[in-house]
């Protein structure tokens, strides 16, 4: 099955997917939107046309495993991309991904605007390659 990942930002949100055979993780998009409707929308719209059967919402919890406000307001988008999507959502513990983010694109030397413009949609990808590792884990795959 084709899964989304989704790391959510106050600017911009990252889009990621994996083929059918859930091996590999590819940046699809990064999304700039404030509206959290319209961003619901759009990320919907996305899931859509990549034909995504589940989708991984990034949950950033503190580093001490608590739940701060942040991730109380990621997890009420999950729920209405939900609600909007049809498709169910799985928020996926995000610790330090922008961090290995920015780690990945610093040994690409990408830098300036375009480290700025795919820096969320590789978070988005390590997102899902952690998911999809679980996955392949649980299931002895």
């Amino acid at each position: 099955m084709i899964i989304m990942s989704v790391d959510l930002g106050k600017a911009r949100t990252g889009i990621a997917y994996s083929d059918k055979s859930e091996s590999f993780a590819f940046p699809k998009t990064v999304i700039t939107e404030y509206n959290t409707d319209r961003l619901v929308e759009k990320i919907s719209a996305v899931a859509n046309e990549l034909s995504a059967e589940l989708i991984v919402v990034g949950y950033p919890k503190n580093m001490d495993g608590s739940i701060g406000s942040r991730a109380e307001e990621c997890k009420e988008i999950g729920e209405k991309i939900q609600a909007f999507s049809g498709k169910e959502v799985v928020m996926w513990d995000e610790r330090c991904t922008t961090l290995s983010a920015h780690t990945a694109l610093n040994f690409t030397d990408t830098r300036g605007k375009k480290r700025k413009n795919v820096v969320d949609a590789v978070a988005a990808v390590i997102i899902l390659e952690d998911y999809l590792s679980y996955k392949r884990n649980v299931n002895g795959k």
